[in-house]
């Protein structure tokens, strides 16, 4: 059986994988954020109702594997009556693989705030929702933007788990294209480019953060 060539069909097949690679991550990421952001607020909570929950959620996503979580929310949930398509499984994994790594990330961000500003932000009368909001959590953010960056980079190399369950991102899509055209080393070469053309500047912009941050604390 002879070989075919990658020609521009084949690529723009993998260029649609990678659009589909770039919107689970965004969509993960994005609500990794929000639902994190409610995570990292609980775990630091005097209130054991929020902090527990919240603690049992990260110990459960981060000690179970991405690959695990797919299974059970796109073959887990048909057993309740929830039919759900491949794209809505995998969003609903990668955020709430996302909220527990981020969740954690923030919550110690958070607590690397020196206690003695909330001392003073208590002292001059300021209420919970302004503390956290005025100086808390915009020192946590900056100090917390280094792991973000590395957790996104993380998350974006995880989409390519989505083929298990059918999704045709970025890692399928070449595997797609390798079956037909029988040029797996080109094909797969191509598709490690795509990977480092994404992950390298994220890579590198984080660790320039990491450095700044490392110059402030001087």
């Amino acid at each position: 059986m002879g070989t075919s060539t990658v020609g521009f069909p084949e690529i723009l097949f993998l260029l649609r994988g990678l659009g589909w690679t770039l919107i689970l991550t965004a969509f993960g990421f994005v609500g990794g954020i929000l639902f994190g952001l409610v995570v990292a607020l609980a775990r630091v909570s005097k209130n054991r109702l929020f902090r527990w929950p919240a603690k049992a959620w990260i110990v459960v996503f981060q000690g179970t594997p991405l690959l695990m979580q797919l299974f059970v929310v796109f073959f887990g949930l048909p057993l309740f009556g929830l039919n759900v398509d491949p794209w809505l499984a995998v969003a609903v994994a990668l955020t709430a693989h996302a909220s527990a790594f981020l969740g954690e990330i923030w919550r110690g961000a958070i607590e690397a705030v020196p206690l003695g500003q909330s001392e003073a932000a208590h002292a001059l009368g300021l209420k919970y929702p302004s503390l956290m909001r005025d100086i808390i959590m915009p020192q946590a953010f900056r100090l917390s933007l280094p792991a973000t960056i590395g957790f996104l980079v993380q998350l974006l190399k995880g989409t390519s788990l989505a083929a298990i369950v059918g999704f045709i991102e970025l890692s399928r899509a070449g595997q797609i294209v390798s079956n037909q055209t029988f040029q797996p080393l080109l094909v797969f070469g191509i598709v490690g480019i795509l990977y480092f053309l994404m992950c390298w500047p994220l890579s590198l912009w984080g660790s320039r953060m990491e450095r700044r941050l490392a110059q402030a604390a001087r």
